[in-house]
């Protein structure tokens, strides 16, 4: 019976330490990993990407003004690509995570910053003049 006991609270403690290191996980993301889906093709710096869903993130934690657009399983990188930072305009939602610029008629619009989830701090990217 005591032995029992000691496996049932052995396996209820590595349960509560994998669902602690989850969460904790969960809650910290250094790249600023979003999903972004668009209905119609938008454009980076050159490169137009076609109506899909898109992951943006920090190409590299240590470099956080590197961007990195993958496809959504992770099997192509679309762009990667220094940028500037940005602050958050003025009255932009938190639920808004890109800013677009003018563009070309006919041309798909270019997305002008990348503002990670909950982050004041932008990306803004870089276009030839």
């Amino acid at each position: 019976m005591t032995n029992h006991k000691s496996v049932l609270m052995a396996v209820g403690a590595a349960v509560l330490a994998l669902v602690t290191t989850a969460s904790a996980q969960g809650w910290v993301d250094a790249t600023g990993k979003t999903y972004l889906t668009f209905s119609g093709p938008v454009a980076l710096p050159g490169v137009t990407l076609s109506a899909g869903t898109y992951i943006f993130e920090r190409a590299d934690a240590g470099l956080v003004q590197s961007v990195r657009v993958l496809r959504r399983d992770r099997s192509i990188v679309f762009f990667t690509a220094t940028t500037t930072p940005a602050a958050r305009p003025a009255g932009l939602s938190h639920n808004r995570p890109v800013t677009f610029r003018e563009a070309q008629a006919g041309a798909p619009p270019r997305i002008n910053a990348w503002f990670p989830v909950d982050e004041y701090m932008g990306l803004r990217f870089i276009y030839d003049r």
